[in-house]
């Protein structure tokens, strides 16, 4: 099946964050929209803890921050989506971007916004990805694996962990010395160009999905 996705055109952008999140993905895509390179906002940041670094950097920035906790829903995955829905049409969102969201995103909310939401993971999907790969726990696989180069991938999200379309991806060599921390930190300035880039691409290009591939179309 072939989906052709018009340009958003401004984005009104909410993004997601779990509770340990420090909010640098997030940084980037407010300075991208400071600096114009984004044609849009970040109107809303959405955690699900009250002490994530993330929505105190959130605050800082002057963005309006709100914490739908998962356990006030637990068993209730429609009355959490319900509640994440309702954030999202009262700030006028039209796309939403995981920022070290680490849960799987209610499908009623993955329903109303399809392909306007994205997520960004540590490493060149369609490896190590799934449910429990994030953090620390992709950079370690990626070294145990062998493996010279890693990245990370912007992908749309669908009903699964780390499966939707993929947008953008960027890689880097992983060297013989590298730990996980060494690895992880040089990774996450190329997360911050890909992430920037991905909604770039989503606002102001037509776009062609076929099945898990995304290419730029020109009507």
């Amino acid at each position: 099946m072939t989906e052709i996705l018009e340009p958003l055109g401004e984005a009104q952008i909410a993004v997601f964050v779990s509770g340990e999140a420090r909010g640098s993905n997030m940084q980037a895509l407010l300075d991208a929209c400071m600096e114009k390179r984004i044609l849009g906002e970040v109107r809303v940041v959405v955690g699900t803890r009250a002490e994530a670094p993330a929505l105190a950097r959130a605050r800082d920035a002057g963005v309006s921050v709100h914490v739908v906790s998962p356990r006030k829903y637990e068993g209730q995955e429609d009355a959490y989506a319900e509640a994440l829905l309702r954030l999202l049409q009262r700030y006028a969102i039209n796309l939403v971007c995981l920022a070290g969201y680490l849960l799987r995103l209610p499908e009623p909310v993955v329903a109303a916004y399809p392909y306007r939401v994205l997520n960004i993971h540590p490493a060149l999907l369609p490896l190590f990805g799934g449910k429990g790969m994030y953090g620390k726990r992709v950079h370690e696989a990626v070294i145990e694996s062998g493996m010279k180069v890693t990245g990370c991938t912007v992908h749309f999200v669908d009903n699964d962990y780390d499966t939707g379309p993929i947008l953008v991806q960027r890689a880097i060599r992983v060297f013989d010395e590298d730990t996980p921390e060494t690895l992880a930190a040089r990774l996450l300035p190329e997360e911050h160009r890909a992430y920037v880039e991905a909604v770039e691409i989503r606002t102001s290009r037509w776009l062609r999905v076929e099945g898990r591939r995304v290419v730029t179309y020109h009507p």
